[in-house]
C-alpha cells in the first residue's frame, strides 16, 4: 500500500560509524533490503538470473566470482555488438616442426598436447587496443611510449656520436663522397628526431588460433607483443579456452594491462569473439545488483545470491555507445538463458515514446517469456518530460529514478553536512512522457561504491546516476524473485510491478513530486508481503489507452495538458482499460472467468471527475472522465485516476491514469518580460516556471542575479518545450557562482508553446552553509518571424524572397547567411542481402535476422573532414522500426579510417578514393529489399577560407545586377520587411560540387540586445539560426570547348587513317590479358608483330614495356631481364639529341604547330624517363638476385666473385645501374616523387641508408595515391639494415593498420 512521507523519516535518522559508513557505500537500507534479508537470509537472490545489458562485466572484479551459496556468479559473458570479433576464417596446417603461420605473419609454435583431429587451425589477429577502453589504452600508451623513447634516445645518441666522430675526423669536407656520407649521418639523426615527434602507438598485435578438439571449439592467443619478457605470452604456453558458458574460464592479457577477457567461438570456428568491457560502468552495475563479499558483507550487492549473464551492448568501436545489433542480440541471449530479470542502465532521448523495434521485442519478451525488465530513467533533469528511452518511456519497462539519502551523502559522497532528508538527485530525469505516462515508475538509491574492472587498478569506485539506481532496484526485485521461487509463487512482471508500485515509501508528500520520484522509494520487504498476499490473484497488466472525447487525437497513456489553451476549459476524456494476460494464459481457465468490480477514484475530484464503478472483463472497458482545470493556479499539477478492487481493496490501485496539467503564465503587457524576484534556494531545491511563449517570439534573453552567498553555488538551468514528433527542445546550462554576480543567457524558443524554466540548486552545492541563495531571474522575449523555416536556393540565379516581421517589439533585422558544408549524394554500387550465419542472430520467435550490406564509392580531390549521413536512419536508436545500422570507411588497402552507426562521426580523410560499407539488419526481407538503393550523403566540412557568405538584396534583380544591397534595418511591430537572399557565385563553388550536391549552412536574422553583458560574448552573435541550402545545378558549358573547331588535320587522309589504325592496334594490345600462359604467348606474338610493323615507334614500345611490368612471374630473374630489354628498346628508339634540342627551344605562344610538337616531345621525354626508371629498378633487382645466389653458394665453394663493401655484386650490372641512373638524371629530377624510388635504391646501393630513408620518407609523404605497401616494406628493410630494431618493430605494427589482409567484421 502507498505510504505517507512520515515513513521516510526512518531513513533520515542516522549516525555514521564504521559499519554504517560501509553500509552507505552500497545502499540497501533505503529500499528495505537489509530488513528483508535479516528476516529471510536464504532469499538473497538465490535462483534468480539477471541479465546485465551494459558495457560488459569483468569476471575478475571483486565480488563477482561466486554467489552466496557457492554457485558461479557470472554464467555467461557475451559481446552482443560484435566489436571484439576476430575473423578466423583463414585455415592453415602445421608443418613438420609443429609450427603455423599466424594471420599477422608471425611464426607460431603449436603446443603438441593440444588435440586437433582435423589438423586444421583457424587463424586471425587483432590490434589489442581495439579490445581495450580509451582509459586503459591511454595508460598503456604512456607506459609504452616511455620505454620506446628510452630506446629511441639511445639510438639518437649513437647516431650523434657517429656524426661527431665524422666531423672531428674531417674538419673540412670538400670531397663529394664525403659530403654525401655526412648527409647520410645527419639524415639518420633527423629521422630519429622526427620519429619521436610523430610517434603514434597503434598497440601490440595478438595472434588468435581456433580449432576443434573433437568435442568443443578451442581458442588460444599469442600475446608476446604485450609482454616485456619475450618468453612470456607465447602461444604454446596459453591455456586453451572455449565458450565462456561451457567452462566459465577467463584470462588476463598481461600483467601490465591487468585486463581480463573471455572467449566465444561462432560460425564453426570462423569467428572468435574476445570479450572485454568497454567501460567500468557494466561491472559497477553488476556489483550493485549482485556482488558477494564473504569477508565484508556490508559491501555486498543487493542480491548476493543472484547469478548474472553479462550482455555487452556498448560497442568498443564507438567508445561505449549501444547499437541496435547489441540490443537485439542481448534480448536473444536473455531469453536463451531463461533470465528472470534484465537490468539496462543505458538510454537516451526519444521523439516517440513506447515505440520502436527494440520496444516491440521488449514487449514480446516481457509478455511471452515473463522477464522483468528494469532500466534507468535518465540523467537529463531537473526539467519535466526529460525521461529517456527505453527506461522512462516504455510501458513494459520499469523505469527507475535516482534517490540520495542522508547516509549516502555523508558516506559515499563524503559531504561535511548531508541533507536533512532524502531527495531525488538534481540530474535525475523527470516525467511525464510526451504522451502523458508517469515516466518514472519508482526510485532507488542512485549512487554506490561498487566493484570495477581490474584494469582500473582499483577494486571499487564511486559512481552515481540513474544507471546506479536501476541495478539497485533490480537487486531488490531479484530478492523478491528468489523468495517467489522458493515459495512456489508464479513469477510475472505484471504482479511484481504492481507489488513494487503499491508498497513504496513516499519521498515527498507533494503529488507533483511523483513526476520526479515515480510512485516512491522501493521497499523490498513490503513488496514481498504484498506478493505473498496476492499470490492467488490472476497475473494481469491493465493497459491504459486515453483519447480526448470527440477528437481524432492520438492514443496516449495518460492525460498531459501542457499548452495554455488546453487548460482553460473543461474537457472530457475516454479511458480504455484493457486487461492483458501473458501469452500462455488459458482461455477457459483465466480469460473467460476474469471479472473484476472496480471502484474508480480521483486524487482530486474537484479537478478530475471519473465515474464511481466499473465492471471489467477480459475484453476491457472504457469510461469517461471530466477535467476542469479552471481553478488551478499557475504551475504544474499532478493527479491520478485509479481503480481499486472492490473485493480486495488492500491491493491498492490496480491501474493508474496519470493526469498532468500545466497552467502556464501568460504575458499580456508590453514589454514581454517575466521577472522572478526573491527566489530562495537551498541545496536540491527546484523552482519551476511555466510560461506561454508569446506568438512571434523566437528567442529569449535572460539574466540571473544571485545574492546571499557565503560559499560557491552551482545551479542547473533547463528550458524545455515540446513539439509533436520531435525530441524535446531543450536548452540547458550549468552556472556556478563563487560570489554574488550576474550571468546572462540566450536560447531559442518557439512561439505559442509552453516553456518550462527549471532552476535548481545542485543537491550537494552549498552543503554546510545555512544561508539560502536569493536569485532574481529575468526572462525577456524577442522575435523576428520569417515566412520560411528553411531557405532552399534551387540552383537558379534568382534570389529567395524572405519576409520578416517583429511582432513583440522593435528588433534589428540584420540577415547573415553562410554555407559551410557540402553534401554529395551517392547510390550504392553493390548490395548483398543474406541471412546472418550465427545462432545469436536468431530471434526468440525462431526467425533468422537478415543483413543487407551496401557498398558506396566516393572520391576526395583534397583532404577533408567528412561525415556520412543516411537521413532515413540517423539519430534514432529506440524510436525506429529498423533494427540496426553500422558503417565502415576504408581505402583500397582495406585500412579502416572511421566507423559509426545512428550518430555519424566526423572523420578526417586524405585525398583519394574511399569505400563506405553500410551494414543493415532486419528480419523482414521486404524492408531490406526496399533499401538496396538507399541514398547516402557524404557531408564535407569546408575550410573556413572556403565558407560562402551569401549576400542579401532589397530588389529581385539584385543577385544578378548587384544593386540594392540589403544590410540591416529596424523592424517595427506591425511592419513587414522583405529582402532577397542571393545564391552563391557559380565561380566560387568549392571543388567536388557535382550536380545534385547540396551546400548547407545557416541563416540568422537578428542580433542579441544583451550586447557585451553576455559574459564577454560577441554582441553580434546570432540568437537563432535556421538552415539554408543551395542545390548545385548542372555545370556551365566551357566556351573554349564549345568553340573548338574540329578542323581537319593537316595530314592527308591515308596518313590520318594509318595513324588511327596504328593507335587502335596499340590500344588493343593494352587490353589483352596475360593471366594464363596461353594468353601471354598471344600477347608476346602480337606485340612482336606490331614491333615489326612499326619499328622504333616509341609509344608502342612504351606500351610493350607496360605489358611486361603488369605481368606476374615466379622467375624474377628472367622477368626483370625482360623488363631491361623492353626498356632498352624504348631508350634506343628515342633520338636524344633531337629531343634535347626541342625541349630547349623557346616556343612562341601563337605558334600552335610548334606547341604541338613540343608537347609530343615532352611525352617522348616522359616515356624515355619512365623506361630509364623501370630499367634501373629492374637492374637493382637483378643485382640483388645475383648477390643472393653468390652468397648461397659461398658456403659450398669459392665463387671467385668479389663483393663490394655495400653488399652488391661488382661487375656489369653495377656499372649498368650507375650509367642508367646518370642518364635518367639528365632528363628529370630524380628527387621527384615519380622517380624517387630509384634514388632510394641508388643511395642504398652506395651504403647510405640514412639518405635513402630521407628520400623514401619524402616520397611516402608526397605520394598522392593510397599508400603503397612496397614503400613501407622498403622502409622497414632500411631500418633493419641500420639496426634500429625499435623503429622497425614500430613500423611492422603499423603495417597491420595500413595494409590489413581483409576488412574487419561488422
Amino acid at each position: 500500500m502507498p505510504t505517507g512521507a512520515s515513513d521516510n523519516g526512518a531513513l533520515r535518522s542516522f549516525g555514521l560509524n564504521e559499519s554504517t559508513f560501509l553500509a552507505s557505500l552500497m545502499p540497501k537500507k533505503e529500499i528495505g533490503a537489509d530488513r528483508f534479508l535479516e528476516a529471510h537470509p536464504e532469499y538473497d537472490g538465490r535462483g534468480a538470473i539477471v541479465a546485465i545489458f551494459d558495457s560488459g562485466v569483468d569476471p575478475a572484479a571483486a565480488g563477482l566470482q561466486v554467489t552466496s551459496d557457492g554457485k558461479p556468479k557470472i554464467i555467461d559473458i557475451i559481446d552482443c555488438t560484435g566489436s571484439c570479433d576476430i575473423d578466423t576464417s583463414k585455415v592453415v596446417k602445421a608443418d613438420e616442426d609443429g609450427c603455423i603461420d599466424g594471420a599477422s605473419g608471425t611464426r607460431l609454435v603449436v603446443n603438441k598436447s593440444w588435440k586437433n583431429p582435423s589438423g586444421e587451425w583457424h587463424v586471425g589477429y587483432k590490434l589489442v587496443y581495439e579490445l581495450f577502453t580509451g582509459t586503459l589504452t591511454s595508460r598503456l600508451k604512456k607506459e609504452r611510449k616511455k620505454k620506446w623513447e628510452e630506446k629511441n634516445q639511445e639510438a639518437i645518441s649513437e647516431a650523434l656520436k657517429h656524426l661527431n666522430e665524422f666531423d672531428q675526423k674531417h674538419k673540412k669536407v670538400e670531397d663529394i663522397n664525403l659530403k654525401k656520407t655526412r648527409e647520410d649521418l645527419q639524415a639518420r639523426v633527423d629521422f630519429l628526431e622526427k620519429q619521436a615527434e610523430s610517434y603514434e602507438d597503434k598497440g601490440p598485435i595478438i595472434d588468435a588460433v581456433v580449432w576443434n578438439d573433437g568435442d568443443v571449439w578451442r581458442a588460444a592467443l599469442d600475446t608476446q607483443n604485450l609482454e616485456d619478457d619475450p618468453e612470456n605470452g607465447k602461444l604454446a604456453n596459453f591455456v586453451p579456452m572455449t565458450n565462456y558458458r561451457t567452462e566459465l574460464k577467463y584470462g588476463i592479457f598481461s600483467k601490465l594491462d591487468a585486463c581480463s577477457f573471455v572467449t566465444n567461438i561462432y560460425n564453426d570456428g570462423n569467428i572468435l569473439s574476445i570479450v572485454t568491457d568497454c567501460s567500468p560502468h557494466g561491472t559497477h552495475v553488476a556489483g550493485i545488483t549482485a556482488a558477494f563479499h564473504p569477508n565484508e558483507p556490508l559491501l555486498n550487492g543487493v542480491a548476493p545470491g543472484a547469478q548474472i549473464v553479462s550482455c555487452k551492448i556498448g560497442d568498443s568501436r564507438l567508445g561505449s555507445m549501444e547499437t541496435g545489433t547489441g540490443l537485439i542480440r542481448a534480448m536473444i541471449a536473455a531469453v536463451e538463458h531463461k533470465c528472470d530479470l534484465i537490468n539496462m542502465s543505458y538510454g537516451e532521448a526519444t521523439m516517440l515514446p513506447d515505440y520502436g523495434r527494440f520496444v516491440d521485442l521488449v514487449n514480446e519478451v516481457v509478455d511471452k517469456h515473463r522477464v522483468i525488465f528494469i532500466s534507468s530513467a535518465g540523467n537529463s533533469g531537473p526539467a519535466l518530460t526529460t525521461v529517456g528511452a527505453p527506461g522512462g518511456t516504455s510501458s513494459s519497462i520499469i523505469g527507475i529514478g535516482a534517490y540520495v539519502s542522508p547516509a549516502m551523502a555523508a558516506g559515499a559522497h563524503c559531504l561535511v553536512e548531508p541533507p536533512s532528508e532524502g531527495l531525488e538527485y538534481t540530474w535525475s530525469s523527470r516525467g511525464p512522457t510526451a504522451d502523458g505516462d508517469l515516466g518514472v515508475c519508482l526510485s532507488a538509491p542512485g549512487g554506490a561504491v561498487a566493484p570495477v574492472p581490474t584494469w582500473t587498478l582499483q577494486s571499487r569506485m564511486l559512481m552515481n546516476g540513474t544507471s546506479m539506481a536501476s541495478p539497485c532496484a533490480c537487486g531488490g526485485v531479484a530478492l523478491l524473485i528468489s523468495a517467489m521461487k522458493a515459495q512456489g509463487i508464479p513469477i510475472s512482471p505484471y504482479s511484481v510491478r504492481k507489488a513494487l508500485e503499491n508498497t513504496v515509501a513516499a519521498v515527498s508528500s507533494q503529488p507533483e513530486e511523483k513526476l520526479s520520484t515515480g510512485q516512491g522509494l522501493l521497499q523490498v520487504d513490503r513488496a514481498h508481503e504484498y506478493i505473498q498476499q496476492s499470490k492467488d490473484l490472476p497475473c494481469v497488466w491493465y493497459k491504459v489507452n486515453v483519447t480526448q472525447t470527440g477528437q481524432e487525437a492520438p492514443i496516449t497513456r495518460g492525460i498531459y495538458l501542457r499548452e495554455a489553451s488546453a487548460s482553460q476549459q473543461s474537457t472530457e476524456w475516454t479511458i480504455q482499460i484493457e486487461p492483458k494476460f501473458h501469452e500462455d494464459a488459458s482461455n477457459l481457465e483465466q480469460l473467460v472467468p476474469f471479472e473484476e468490480c472496480i471502484q474508480l477514484h480521483s486524487s482530486n475530484p474537484l479537478v478530475v471527475r471519473p465515474p464511481e464503478y466499473l465492471l471489467l472483463t477480459h475484453n476491457g472497458r472504457s469510461f469517461n472522465v471530466v477535467l476542469d482545470p479552471a481553478s488551478l493556479s499557475h504551475g504544474v499539477h499532478y493527479f491520478e485516476v485509479y481503480g481499486t478492487d472492490c473485493q480486495a481493496p488492500w491491493r491498492g490501485p490496480i491501474f493508474r491514469v496519470p493526469v498532468t496539467i500545466i497552467r502556464p503564465i501568460v504575458l499580456k503587457n508590453m514589454p514581454l518580460v517575466l521577472s522572478l524576484t526573491g527566489m530562495s534556494f537551498m541545496p536540491g531545491h527546484i523552482e519551476r516556471r511555466f510560461i506561454e511563449v508569446p506568438v512571434g517570439a523566437t528567442w529569449v534573453e535572460a539574466t540571473m542575479r544571485t545574492q546571499g552567498l557565503d560559499t560557491s553555488r552551482k545551479f542547473f538551468i533547463d528550458a524545455v518545450q515540446l513539439c509533436p514528433k520531435r525530441r524535446p527542445i531543450k536548452w540547458e546550462s550549468v552556472a556556478s557562482f563563487s560570489s554574488p554576480s550576474i550571468k546572462s543567457f540566450s536560447f531559442k524558443v518557439e512561439g505559442g508553446r509552453t516553456l518550462e524554466l527549471a532552476i535548481a540548486q545542485f543537491w550537494s552545492s552549498g552543503i554546510g552553509s545555512n544561508e539560502a541563495t536569493i536569485v532574481d531571474f529575468e526572462v525577456e522575449f524577442h522575435g523576428i518571424n520569417v515566412n520560411r523555416a528553411e531557405v532552399v536556393l534551387d540552383g537558379s540565379e534568382a534570389g529567395k524572397r524572405i519576409e520578416a516581421k517583429a511582432v513583440l517589439s522593435s528588433e534589428k533585422l540584420a540577415p547573415s547567411a553562410v554555407l559551410k558544408k557540402i553534401r554529395i549524394p551517392y547510390r550504392p554500387i553493390e548490395s548483398d542481402l543474406s541471412p546472418l550465419p550465427t545462432i545469436h542472430d536468431k530471434l526468440p520467435s525462431g526467425k533468422q535476422i537478415l543483413s543487407l550490406t551496401l557498398t558506396y564509392k566516393f572520391k576526395l580531390d583534397e583532404g577533408a573532414e567528412i561525415t556520412p549521413r543516411v537521413p532515413l536512419l540517423n539519430n534514432r536508436i529506440y524510436d525506429t522500426k529498423f533494427e540496426s545500422q553500422f558503417y565502415m570507411i576504408s581505402d583500397s588497402n582495406k585500412r579502416v579510417y572511421g566507423v559509426g552507426d545512428v550518430y555519424p562521426k566526423k572523420v578526417k580523410l586524405a585525398k583519394g578514393e574511399f569505400t563506405l560499407r553500410l551494414h543493415l539488419r532486419h528480419e523482414n526481407v521486404q524492408y531490406l529489399e526496399k533499401m538496396k538503393q538507399l541514398v547516402l550523403f557524404i557531408e564535407k566540412n569546408l575550410e573556413e577560407k572556403d565558407f560562402m557568405k551569401l549576400s542579401c538584396f532589397s530588389q529581385p534583380d539584385g543577385p544578378l545586377m548587384g544593386n540594392g544591397v540589403f544590410k540591416n534595418s529596424i523592424l517595427v511591430p506591425g511592419k513587414t520587411e522583405a529582402f532577397y537572399v542571393a545564391p552563391p557565385s557559380k565561380d566560387k563553388l568549392p571543388k567536388g560540387c557535382v550536380t545534385g550536391s547540396v551546400l548547407v549552412g545557416s541563416i540568422c536574422y537578428g542580433k542579441l540586445s544583451l550586447g557585451l553583458r553576455k559574459g564577454g560574448q560577441n554582441s553580434q552573435a546570432c540568437p537563432v539560426t535556421y538552415r539554408i541550402s543551395y542545390i548545385v545545378p548542372p555545370p556551365k558549358i566551357d566556351e573554349k570547348e564549345k568553340g573548338k573547331d574540329s578542323s581537319s588535320s593537316k595530314k592527308s587522309l591515308p596518313e590520318g587513317l594509318d595513324d588511327e589504325i596504328r593507335e587502335t592496334k596499340i590500344k588493343f594490345l593494352s587490353g589483352l590479358p596475360q593471366g594464363t600462359e596461353e594468353e601471354r604467348l598471344k600477347w608476346k606474338e602480337f606485340s612482336g608483330s606490331l614491333k615489326s610493323e612499326y619499328p622504333k615507334y616509341t609509344p608502342l614500345l612504351a606500351k610493350i614495356l607496360e605489358g611486361f611490368l603488369s605481368k606476374d612471374s615466379d622467375d624474377k630473374m628472367t622477368h626483370n631481364q625482360e623488363i631491361v630489354a623492353a626498356a632498352n628498346e624504348v631508350i634506343d628508339s628515342v633520338n636524344k639529341d633531337e629531343l634535347a634540342k626541342y625541349l630547349l627551344e623557346k616556343i612562341e605562344p601563337e605558334d600552335e604547330d610548334a606547341e604541338k610538337i613540343k608537347k609530343k616531345m615532352e611525352t617522348t621525354r616522359d616515356q624515355l624517363a619512365d623506361a630509364l626508371y623501370r630499367k634501373g629498378l629492374a637492374l637493382a633487382v637483378i643485382e640483388t638476385l645475383k648477390t643472393e645466389k653468390a652468397l648461397s653458394k659461398e658456403a659450398e665453394e669459392d665463387s671467385g666473385k668479389t663483393l663490394t663493401e655495400s653488399g652488391h655484386e661488382s661487375g656489369d650490372t653495377a656499372d649498368s645501374f650507375e650509367e642508367n641512373f646518370k642518364e635518367l638524371k639528365k632528363w628529370v629530377d630524380v628527387k621527384s616523387s615519380k622517380y624517387a624510388l630509384l634514388l632510394v635504391t641508388q643511395e642504398r646501393r652506395c651504403g647510405r641508408p640514412g639518405t635513402a630513408l630521407k628520400v623514401l620518407n619524402d616520397l611516402i609523404q608526397e605520394d598522392a595515391d593510397p599508400p603503397k605497401k612496397k614503400l613501407y616494406e622498403l622502409r622497414i628493410s632500411l631500418l633493419d639494415k641500420i639496426g634500429w630494431a625499435h623503429v622497425a618493430a614500430y613500423e611492422r605494427r603499423w603495417m597491420h593498420v595500413r595494409f590489413p589482409p581483409s576488412l574487419p567484421l561488422f
